[in-house]
């Protein structure tokens, strides 16, 4: 039996390192799927939404380093979009697959035709759509090439028709090249560089996602230079363990202490950080950046000095340069702000709330200690990524993703299934909203299908948390934030994973240790305070006045009562304000 382009494509997706598709089956992708079935070195991961498919996708390749997921004609194609979006973002190789209804179709406005190089233009490398059997190859080596080295999506459309017909072999090369070369600075430039930090007295090192490779030479470079690390989101499990240097995270979800340093350096050094909000970045220090894409610098901030290079290249060629610092003033008294900090933090923790309304402040301390060494976690856009933002913590084994650039709800519990799938012998803890849960609840059934032993931890507060937070800062009275969820214990049930609720802040404890000693997949749906705050690391005035406002609006709509239980269940952020 001859070769057809199906078969074609499934050779060389497992000659790039494919492990798994995730898709839909149906329609137009039919012979992909009976390729995949008689070809048996490759996995088929019939999840429920493509949407779904593509975060799962997008979480291996953060992982492994390329992943794959499909879509069929039309509908498909618009499922996959979000969680491509996402994986663009976040700089993970992903090959989609949009197979397409037949090329003598086209034009026609034929049954469930979509324009895949409109629709996937603004989230992709590569976007093209073969025609016929001698383009294929060719193609879709571009493609893996464009995911592999530029670091996103490519996505690559199959009519129907062209999957089933004879494979052609490729006048050019499909080999796929996955070489990595040392990129760094000109020796004029480090040499420069090393200048400036040898003048300056007071420095803040900020790190990015870029750095997360680099750990020991950030050590080294902080440590000679009496400077403080601080890092976003992405980077604290790369960054944060065995760093006494450490000063946690600024932004939105961050602390105090890494701000405060910022603004009290006169020399900024951000290392492959596209750190993106602006009114965290000091105006008065000196800002050096580093970056491999050199057209990410001075994006986010005025930066003085801007030099592209990979981060652990560029610090091994810059340490031989520096002078050993002995001046630690400025780090000793930034390092006892952050311990100040973690001081103020810990009384959220021992403060467990009550009944209905336990606090996820300790909910999410109590899984740091219990989590495996080794744990991956994946956490929601929302409340639930400020929790694991501020109380899991590194230990230099340990993976944390999430929906960080793109910031969109429901993306935990797939990509929670990416990573198992990817590491079956590692644990996997979904940090869930119940907002968040809720979108893609279908995708559940993913789970008990192919047995996936992912704990989900669903931070049930009955309301869009950080929506809501959101609306009162702004001075507006919190609408239609609510939430009238079903029982998710009771739902993981019906779809034949564990399923535990936890009501008492007592019960916490034992329910995690319980759910995680457990051989499979469980949900532990856990009644958390919907009047918990996080406040960011600076508070503004104006969010102050706009909290005021917006409680003052609800006792006059007769909402006293709801203000009482926010006051009362925030007590303890007044230190933070006053």
């Amino acid at each position: 039996m001859s070769k057809n382009v199906a078969d074609q494509l499934v050779e060389m997706l497992v000659d790039a390192g494919i492990k798994r598709i995730y898709a839909v089956t149906g329609d137009s992708l039919n012979q992909v799927n009976d390729a995949v079935r008689r070809n048996g070195k490759i996995q088929w991961i019939h999840v429920r939404h493509e949407e779904a498919g593509a975060y799962a996708a997008g979480a291996e390749a953060q992982l492994e380093g390329i992943a794959c997921c499909a879509g069929s004609s039309g509908p498909g194609h618009v499922h996959l979009i979000n969680g491509l979006y996402d994986a663009h973002k976040s700089g993970a190789s992903v090959i989609a697959i949009a197979s397409t209804i037949p090329s003598f179709e086209f034009g026609t406005d034929y049954f469930q035709e979509t324009n895949t190089i409109k629709l996937f233009d603004d989230c992709s490398y590569y976007n093209q759509i073969a025609t016929t059997p001698k383009q294929f190859p060719r193609m879709l080596q571009a493609a893996i090439q464009n995911a592999i080295h530029q670091k996103g999506v490519a996505v690559l459309g199959l009519p129907g028709d062209l999957a089933s017909m004879d494979a052609e072999e490729s006048a050019t090369g499909t080999k796929i090249f996955k070489n990595e070369g040392v990129v760094r600075p000109t020796d004029t430039d480090l040499q420069n560089l090393a200048d400036l930090l040898n003048q300056h007295k007071k420095i803040t090192i900020f790190c990015g996602i870029g750095a997360k490779d680099a750990h020991d030479e950030v050590v080294e470079l902080a440590g000679k230079l009496k400077a403080t690390v601080g890092y976003s989101f992405r980077a604290k499990m790369g960054i944060q363990y065995d760093n006494p240097y450490e000063v946690g995270m600024t932004g939105l979800l961050g602390l105090p202490a890494a701000y405060h340093s910022m603004h009290e350096s006169d020399l900024l050094l951000l290392l492959g950080t596209d750190f993106p909000y602006t009114p965290f970045m000091p105006v008065d220090a000196k800002i050096i950046q580093i970056d491999l894409k050199p057209e990410r610098i001075g994006r986010r901030a005025k930066v003085d000095v801007g030099l592209c290079g990979d981060i652990k290249d560029t610090l091994k060629a810059l340490h031989p340069l520096l002078h050993r610092k002995e001046d630690e003033s400025f780090l000793q008294a930034q390092l006892k702000v952050y311990a100040d900090v973690k001081d103020k933090m810990q009384t959220y923790i021992d403060d467990k709330g009550q009944k209905d309304a336990i606090h996820p402040e300790y909910v999410a301390a109590v899984i740091d200690k219990q989590a495996d060494n080794d744990a991956i976690f994946t956490v929601d856009t929302g409340m639930s990524c400020v929790w694991g933002a501020r109380y899991i913590n590194a230990t230099g084994k340990r993976i944390m993703l999430g929906s960080f650039n793109h910031g969109s709800m429901a993306n935990a519990m797939p990509q929670a299934i990416g990573a198992q799938l990817t590491y079956p012998e590692r644990q996997v803890i979904a940090l869930c909203g119940d907002g968040g849960i809720s979108m893609l609840l279908g995708d559940m059934a993913t789970i008990a299908q192919y047995n996936l032993p992912i704990k989900i931890v669903v931070f049930n507060n009955r309301s869009l948390g950080m929506v809501k937070l959101e609306m009162e800062v702004a001075g507006l009275p919190d609408w239609q934030t609510d939430m009238v969820n079903p029982d998710f214990a009771g739902v993981a049930k019906a779809m034949g994973i564990k399923g535990v609720t936890v009501n008492d802040p007592d019960d916490v404890k034992q329910a995690i240790q319980e759910a995680f000693a457990f051989n499979g997949p469980v949900l532990i749906n856990i009644m958390t305070d919907p009047n918990a705050l996080a406040m960011p690391p600076k508070v503004e005035f104006e969010q102050v006045k706009g909290m005021a406002l917006s409680m003052t609006k609800l006792v006059l709509n007769g909402r006293m009562e709801e203000v009482l239980d926010t006051v009362k269940a925030n007590y303890k952020h007044l230190k933070d304000v006053f």
